[in-house]
């Protein structure tokens, strides 16, 4: 937790350079990556020489082997190429990626891109003669290309595909929006902060949802097994993705306005702007709400990601409970919408009360498949059970059996049922380009 606080601090650091002397660099593309290397580059450094990562049991690597193989790293590389290829043309085939909106997201790939492919010629042959099994799934997939068929492992390529998946889909949405809010934090007047809350208000809530971006954007790129930070596992099922995409544009717009528009009443400002003192609470309670949620994303460093396992966290927020980010978040949505306060009548409001209600149970079935995914793993298990004991919700798992860890199961069986067979199993990449999530 401290070496990410550090880098963070870097990284503002740097904003703070671009405020000054960076004005002439392109915000959403070049001040872009400015910030986003200012907080990988300092967690990566500090942890290869204070935590050793390449060192950890998962990482699957041991630099004492030196069992190179020019023909097995040409074979991965080749599934490699393959995969990224397999990612251009879906960038290519989908009219949602041809719009203005990832115009910056695409330049910074293009230029990017070359040196990428190159670098991964002496990455992938350093890790082939370093790894415990070197026939991954990159070596997999390169193999089944070759038209080998005996021995490959269909669901290690599924898996692979799964991780590249959730980079596609999320690397260039996050890539955006914190372009977006970096330039709103450049831009910044801070001379308002002295004018009224409402500018503190503005400024706070752009600024931490900045820093959760930041850390979100560096975890979707940093996903290399040299720095034990690659993909486990993929969600394997329907339903775990669907919980989750369903919350991302443009999947949100299509879904909310038809059938879970809560929102489309004033909110909280409009409740209390004529009562300063109350406006001041209750927007500072939100604040709160989200600054819990950002402290949420901070102890991932490199690691974040959705869908995908890459390591368990059992400190900041997480020593409390399991889903920080997810509690903070709805809260605040109920304390930011208000759909309770709906003018019109009674009925109404109750109306958007149960369709914020039914986003919440969204939420609350994202955390279920999660966990079910994440029940492979024996450490999250004995994490999630000591939780469920100990945890800062734990009274709420012995009233309510229901919100019990599943182990294995989206729902809570009893202490003597036995846990079912995990969805998932093993590690499935070389780790350069794959994603996960604990």
């Amino acid at each position: 937790m401290w070496i990410n606080l550090f880098a963070l601090a870097v990284s503002l650091a740097a904003v703070y350079w671009l405020r000054a002397y960076g004005q002439d660099l392109e915000v959403k593309t070049q001040a872009l990556v400015i910030v986003a290397l200012a907080l990988a580059l300092p967690i990566i450094v500090l942890e290869w020489f204070f935590l050793k990562p390449y060192r950890n049991p998962s990482a699957g690597l041991d630099f004492g082997r030196r069992n190179h193989s020019l023909r097995r790293t040409a074979v991965k590389l080749l599934g490699f190429y393959f995969a990224v290829g397999s990612v251009a043309f879906v960038y290519w085939l989908f009219p949602e990626y041809h719009g203005s909106f990832y115009d910056n997201y695409f330049s910074v790939v293009r230029a990017v891109l070359p040196w990428w492919m190159l670098l991964a010629v002496p990455y992938f042959y350093l890790l082939d003669g370093a790894m415990h099994s070197p026939k991954d799934s990159y070596w997999q997939l390169g193999s089944w290309l070759l038209g080998k068929r005996r021995g490959i492992s269909g669901k290690a390529i599924g898996q692979l595909y799964l991780g590249w998946l959730v980079k596609l889909f999320f690397l260039p949405l996050m890539f955006v929006y914190m372009g977006n809010n970096l330039g709103t934090l450049l831009a910044f007047d801070f001379s308002r902060l002295l004018q009224s809350f409402k500018a503190v208000f503005d400024f706070t809530f752009n600024f931490l949802f900045y820093i959760d971006l930041l850390f979100v954007t560096v975890g979707y790129v940093c996903t290399l097994r040299l720095f034990d930070s690659h993909i486990r596992t993929a969600e394997p099922s329907f339903l775990g993705w669907g919980v989750a995409l369903i919350g991302y544009q443009p999947f949100w717009s299509l879904f909310s306005g038809t059938y879970l528009k809560y929102d489309d009443v004033p909110a909280w400002g409009y409740w209390f702007w004529n009562t300063p003192l109350a406006y001041g609470i209750w927007g500072s309670i939100i604040l709160l709400l989200i600054a819990m949620y950002v402290w949420a994303s901070i102890p991932f460093g490199i690691r974040f990601s959705n869908l995908t396992h890459r390591g368990i966290l059992t400190n900041g927020p997480y020593r409390y409970t399991k889903h920080p980010a997810y509690i903070s978040k709805n809260i605040s949505w109920w304390m930011i919408s208000m759909p309770f306060m709906v003018s019109a009548s009674v009925p109404e409001a109750l109306r958007h009360s149960l369709l914020l209600l039914m986003v919440n149970f969204i939420y609350f079935m994202r955390a279920r498949t999660e966990e079910r995914h994440l029940s492979w793993d024996p450490v999250y298990v004995a994490y999630a059970n000591y939780i469920g004991e100990r945890g800062l919700f734990a009274c709420l798992g012995r009233w309510f059996p229901v919100l019990r860890f599943g182990n294995g199961r989206l729902f809570y069986r009893g202490e003597g049922a036995p846990p079912p067979a995990p969805l998932v199993t093993g590690s499935v990449s070389s780790g350069i380009a794959a994603s996960a999530n604990p």
